[in-house]
């Protein structure tokens, strides 16, 4: 049997070099009224695809900048005719609304089929063949019941969205395979749960135990009501501040590491720790900046995110693309047609 060959994915971008484009995508923004944003994207993801490599070879983003203008035209429109309609009359606003969400999973859909058509590697294209049925079963169905159960299904509703992206997505003609199953995504967010709950736990018998040898100024009568409110605030804080690093590190590792496509697999190895300590100082510097950093601080995250995700070939990658340019139908040119419209969801 053959052994699995590492290959890590490598981001070549610096934060000066994406200044400047990114200084002149949101000053042309602001001057076209919004209009050149669709321009900007397109740049902007060109920019981060060309400066990511895997075995010595980038990623390319071919979107077309009319076709996400389209897009963003028609979610202005929706969004404009709900927040003016509603202004006027509630239930011709709620009824534009309902509208909006019954269409969200097919704009989903859409908007899936056109970032992937659009990407690249080695002159390869992706491309995603989700069904519209499946679309409004994970975006919508499952979303609706993970409300309606408190957020109990919701890690449920996270692996059946995840499965149905990865398992309809393919490079060639090779499609992608899905491993992981919902228990993995209820540890996640059941350890989450928990710390939440200690830290509660901790902020109120602290506040109770300040309060008892009077050391805080309040009433007896009040102090229990004092330390729910302290405890409530803090717990907030802290799973704000050290959930997301946290769930998104771990999500990531898990999604990777249940990728496989044809022989190949993926490993994600991102820390949550490493993940806090650059979204906070992104965070921190791009307020003290005036919102100057935010390029540096995209590019730093990008490359955290990129160069900790590794290919584990079984056999030549050359072959394997060569294979599937060999197997891939030539009428994938023409279904360009068909992916003209992104939502930019």
């Amino acid at each position: 049997m053959t052994e699995y060959q590492a290959r890590q994915l490598q981001f070549s971008g610096s934060g000066g070099e994406y200044f400047r484009i990114w200084i002149v995508n949101v000053c042309l923004s602001i001057v076209t009224l919004g209009v050149y944003s669709a321009w900007a994207k397109v740049k902007r993801n060109q920019y981060f695809y060309r400066h990511t490599t895997l075995a010595g070879a980038s990623f390319d983003y071919h979107g077309d900048p009319k076709a996400i203008l389209k897009g963003r035209v028609v979610a202005f429109l929706l969004f404009a005719c709900y927040t003016l309609v509603g202004k006027f009359d509630q239930v011709a606003g709620s009824a534009i609304l309902l509208v909006i969400i019954v269409a969200m999973p097919w704009l989903l859909m859409r908007s899936l089929r056109f970032r992937l058509h659009n990407t690249s590697y080695r002159g390869l294209r992706f491309a995603f063949h989700g069904s519209t049925g499946a679309a409004y079963f994970n975006f919508l169905l499952l979303p609706v019941l993970s409300a309606l159960t408190l957020g109990l299904l919701w890690p449920l509703a996270q692996q059946r969205m995840a499965r149905y992206t990865r398992e309809n997505s393919t490079y060639g003609s090779e499609f992608f395979k899905f491993f992981a199953g919902s228990g993995a995504y209820y540890r996640i967010y059941f350890m989450t749960i928990f710390i939440g709950v200690l830290v509660f736990a901790g902020l109120m018998a602290s506040v109770m135990l300040l309060g008892s040898k009077e050391l805080i100024p309040v009433e007896a009568d009040q102090l229990v009501a004092m330390s729910v409110l302290v405890a409530s605030i803090g717990t907030y804080l802290a799973l704000f501040l050290l959930a997301y690093p946290y769930v998104a590190a771990r999500l990531q590792n898990l999604i990777w590491n249940n990728t496989q496509l044809g022989p190949h697999g993926f490993q994600a190895q991102l820390r949550a720790r490493e993940m806090l300590g650059i979204m906070f100082g992104n965070v921190l510097l791009t307020l003290l900046t005036l919102g100057l950093y935010k390029p540096f601080a995209d590019i730093r995250l990008a490359r955290y995110r990129i160069e900790h995700v590794t290919l584990l070939t079984r056999g030549s990658i050359d072959d394997f693309v060569a294979g599937l340019q060999t197997n891939s139908s030539a009428a994938g040119d023409e279904m360009a047609e068909m992916f003209d419209f992104d939502i930019a969801l």
